[in-house]
């Protein structure tokens, strides 16, 4: 395989050209096979994991972790049923069958301030533009024009699927909505349609924060578009969450706010190495192509030969990774293997500093390793000292020697 140049030692991250890359990131996932799409759902499971490089390089790349955690025996287990799937979609089509008008009035009726006080739209104040347009970067440009118009217009504007172009560690996003209305006051709201119940003006708080966290990826996608493409346009800090009322069809409304998921989310994005970084450390002839066989769904290479391409690039396994990611059951079956702490989580990987196996916790726990000084390895033998008092009869023997290494104070 020839090496890209910006695969090349001496080549200075950040000065690559977008064509190399696009190229080394085909090599990496295969020249035959077309990249799959980043959607804000895995943005927002990779905002809440930067460290990880494994994940970070192949969304990048455009690689299928499903179909990759497949042939490597991991299978991924989590998503939505074909019966959520489909339900979903059966929703969204009722919610936006009046031309938009009923989503608008749901918006309306939950604004506060001068926005509530001006008149409830009807069918003939809402305006719905055509956003259609051939490939990615033609559906963008035409978003871009019509929040630009409606903005302009100064009435209620509905824009259904808006497609809007990100930047994420060096690689374009492209992401869809299910909605943005756009204010007769110039501001933009992001609209989340989710097909879980709101019983009584309440929904599931997890699936909430899955859904604020998704739409806080729109909000940012947006916000350097108000910037370009309309004078005076705001992106809002509230998105509106449409779903069932009490286990109907008929929908229900609330404004949930998202400025503490806008802040994470912007940092942890911010965090992200680039790709190009990730990709350039990589040996020669690393590839993720699963070689298929002519059906097009049969691996052919070796399953060995794919977790040998994964394990040159470093992951950051933790148990949340279980509910967001296709390849955690593989990275947590490696994670074990090695003994590592990350299977512990993030929270008592933090706390163990450079104790980073199991065995040299309990080692430094037994007062077998590690430096005394340190306060990960005093914290753990003053741990092992009381579960040791804890345990021992009333009376029993000598108190322990992590007991007496690591005294009471």
């Amino acid at each position: 395989m020839t090496r890209s140049l910006d695969s090349r030692p001496g080549a200075r991250p950040g000065t690559t050209a977008p064509t190399t890359l696009r190229q080394r990131l085909a090599e990496l996932r295969g020249p035959s096979v077309a990249p799959l799409p980043l959607d804000a759902r895995a943005l927002a499971a990779l905002a809440a994991n930067p460290g990880c490089h494994r994940r970070a390089l192949l969304d990048g790349a455009g690689v299928d972790k499903a179909a990759l955690a497949r042939a490597l025996g991991s299978p991924a287990t989590f998503g939505q049923s074909q019966f959520a799937f489909v339900r979903g979609h059966a929703f969204e089509a009722r919610v936006k069958a009046d031309g938009g008008t009923e989503l608008v009035r749901l918006l309306h009726a939950r604004l506060a301030g001068a926005a509530a006080a001006a008149p409830v739209p009807g069918p003939d104040d809402v305006s719905i533009p055509d956003l259609t347009a051939a490939g990615p970067e033609g559906r963008t440009a035409r978003t871009a024009l019509a929040l630009r118009e409606a903005t302009a217009a100064g009435r209620w504007t509905l824009l259904d699927h808006p497609l809007l172009a990100m930047d994420v560690a060096g690689t374009p996003a492209y992401l869809e909505p299910d909605a943005v209305v756009v204010h007769p006051d110039g501001s933009w709201t992001v609209v989340e349609i989710k097909s879980f119940a709101m019983v009584d003006g309440s929904a599931d708080a997890a699936k909430v924060g899955a859904a604020a966290r998704q739409a806080a990826v729109y909000a940012l996608a947006l916000e350097p578009l108000a910037g370009r493409v309309a004078s005076g346009a705001t992106v809002r800090h509230e998105v509106l969450l449409v779903c069932p009322k009490d286990f109907s069809n008929v929908p229900d409304a609330a404004l949930v706010d998202i400025r503490k998921q806008l802040a994470t989310t912007r940092r942890q994005l911010g965090r992200l190495t680039g790709v190009a970084d990730i990709a350039a450390a990589l040996p020669e002839g690393t590839s993720f192509d699963l070689c298929l066989a002519d059906d097009g769904r049969t691996p052919l290479r070796p399953s060995g030969e794919l977790a040998e391409a994964l394990d040159a690039v470093a992951p950051a396994y933790a148990p949340e990774c279980l509910a967001a990611c296709e390849l955690a059951f593989h990275c947590r079956a490696r994670a074990r293997a090695a003994g590592s702490v990350q299977t512990l989580g993030r929270g008592a990987r933090a706390e163990l500093g450079g104790l980073t196996t199991i065995e040299s916790v309990l080692a430094a726990a037994a007062g077998e390793a590690g430096d005394p000084d340190d306060p990960a390895v005093a914290a753990l033998r003053r741990a092992a000292a009381l579960r040791a008092e804890a345990l021992a009869p009333c009376g029993a023997g000598p108190v322990p020697a992590a007991r007496k290494e690591a005294p009471c104070h």
